[in-house]
């Protein structure tokens, strides 16, 4: 059987190529009723255009790509602890490209200048993208954002928190929701509220940490360093971030972990040591993933909305609404929410000791 040809649809549709070729590739000045008929015709035949063909018909290469950092994704992957914080921004880049007409593709980008140049120049090379998404931390990179200016490919930043980079940020309020979380440990009663930092060459670390700052200082409470621990976003280093929290004379009441990840760490660590949560210490998390939900207790967290925002910025790139050289910032459409569950309750009348 012959394979259906775009001739066919316009055939069957009683329109031109040229009308055909306007619906099938989501261009403006097609009337609604036509527009219909053009598409029911396509979906009658069997009709599924090919990618090539669409990119040579026109300058356009229906493809949207995400920038995603190498070394955490493979740790995650290797660890046997893989986020879903990919998996999130993933469903909503691809449920959008779906809707226009485009197709979504994940890279793996190093951090290293060398390996950014030359990995970022393949990828424009060989997809030659419509647009890019770009993840923590290439949202904030230099070297990478120039690389796009230069080849002049729009870019959507996700989660950035430095103005000035051009394209467009797409971002949640991570000071807001931090502060939210941490006054919601305070009026528990916690005085000493531990936090364990993400990833430090991640925007949103340092937002949250802003957060944290914020909501003690709002009720004179003190944020020493002591009460600070390093970590990457990862279940490994929550576990051994609660690990030094312990060993301190004072230790925290109450933690407050920049991911559910570091954060279901430091409830594994509690459980090792034969503490109770909440009832010993209280344990809040960021993003609301799946573990979040499943773990025991469930984890109080913040939820984060990764695929309303990655599909907002695709809509962006596809409609034509970013320009590599201006940029416009873009907050969540929905506002972040606390699920408060049961990992968080009153401080406990005398303070942990190790």
């Amino acid at each position: 059987m012959a394979a259906v040809t775009i001739y066919d649809v316009a055939r069957r549709a009683g329109v031109s190529i040229k009308t055909v070729s306007r619906v099938l590739n989501n261009e403006s000045g097609v009337k609604s009723d036509t527009r219909e008929k053009v598409r029911a015709a396509a979906d009658a035949l069997g009709y599924h255009p090919s990618l090539s063909a669409r990119s040579l018909a026109g300058s356009k290469s229906f493809v949207i790509a995400a920038f995603v950092d190498a070394a955490l994704t493979i740790d995650h992957w290797r660890g046997a602890r893989a986020s879903d914080y990919l998996t999130r921004v993933q469903l909503g880049a691809t449920v959008e490209c779906r809707r226009a007409g485009y197709h979504f593709v994940i890279e793996l980008i190093d951090r290293d200048p060398p390996g950014v140049e030359r990995e970022v120049l393949g990828v424009l090379g060989a997809l030659r993208p419509d647009g890019v998404l770009l993840t923590p931390p290439s949202c904030d990179d230099l070297a990478v954002l120039e690389l796009l200016r230069n080849a002049r490919v729009p870019y959507v930043r996700l989660g950035s928190e430095a103005p000035g980079g051009g394209g467009m940020r797409v971002r949640m309020d991570d000071v807001g929701a931090a502060n939210a979380i941490v006054q919601h440990l305070i009026e528990l009663g916690h005085r000493r509220i531990g936090i364990i930092l993400g990833e430090a060459h991640y925007p949103a670390t340092e937002a949250r940490l802003r957060g944290w700052r914020e909501a003690l200082a709002n009720h004179g409470l003190a944020a020493p360093e002591a009460l600070t621990r390093p970590g990457d976003f990862t279940y490994q280093s929550g576990y051994a971030a609660t690990g030094d929290f312990m060993a301190l004379a004072e230790p925290p009441t109450a933690i407050f972990a920049s991911s559910d990840e570091m954060a279901l760490g430091a409830l594994a660590l509690f459980a090792d040591a034969g503490l109770s949560v909440p009832r010993d210490v209280s344990v809040a998390g960021f993003d609301d993933s799946a573990g979040a939900r499943s773990s025991n207790p469930p984890l109080t967290t913040v939820g984060h909305p990764l695929d309303e925002l990655a599909g907002l910025g695709v809509h962006a790139l596809v409609a034509g609404e970013v320009s590599s050289e201006h940029e416009r910032e873009v907050f969540a459409p929905l506002p972040f929410r606390l699920e408060i569950r049961r990992s968080t309750g009153p401080a406990a009348e005398t303070i942990l000791t190790g």
